[in-house]
């Protein structure tokens, strides 16, 4: 029996030490790990802005600010389409059905003849780069959507003014 407890012992100890050697070996491996959560936690712990301070972070941020919107240029809307009414009809209508934030509404000659008068290039430019009207009401840039080029906004806004005619 005495020969009996020595080896139960001894098989103990040697399960003991090939434990703790196994679990040496599991903790040193790497674990695998999906590239989409990897994805998530980098833009969940991203930097929300930057600071820029001086002439350096005045530099840093005008590049930041090219750098996005040559991004948003890339993106064409409307697969490039120049066509007024497609880019009215996919966009354009959400405001300037309803008059939303004072928008003129389509065709009503009331309130779409002193913007006429101020011309197509005041009324194009107004659109590319947003305005604030002296009432308050406000036009984003591009309609709200910065992958659409000039000559696609241009065109949007000769289209919604001869419907007005």
């Amino acid at each position: 029996m005495r020969q009996f407890s020595w080896l139960t012992a001894g098989l103990s100890v040697l399960a003991l030490v090939l434990m703790v050697i196994a679990y040496a070996i599991y903790s040193n491996i790497p674990k695998e790990q999906d590239p989409a959560v990897a994805k998530r936690t980098e833009a969940r712990i991203a930097p929300v802005g930057g600071v820029y301070a001086g002439d350096t972070g005045r530099a840093a941020m005008l590049a930041a600010q090219e750098a996005a919107a040559k991004a948003a240029a890339s993106q064409v809307a409307y697969g490039g389409s120049t066509d007024g009414k497609t880019i009215y009809d996919n966009l354009c209508h959400s405001c300037h059905t309803a008059g939303v934030a004072g928008a003129p509404k389509l065709g009503d000659k009331g309130a779409w003849g002193s913007r006429i008068a101020q011309g197509l290039a005041t009324l194009t430019k107004h659109a590319i780069e947003g305005y604030t009207g002296p009432d308050g009401n406000h036009m984003p840039a591009k309609g709200g959507n910065p992958a659409l080029t000039d000559e696609q906004v241009g065109n949007t806004v000769k289209w919604m003014v001869d419907q007005t005619k």
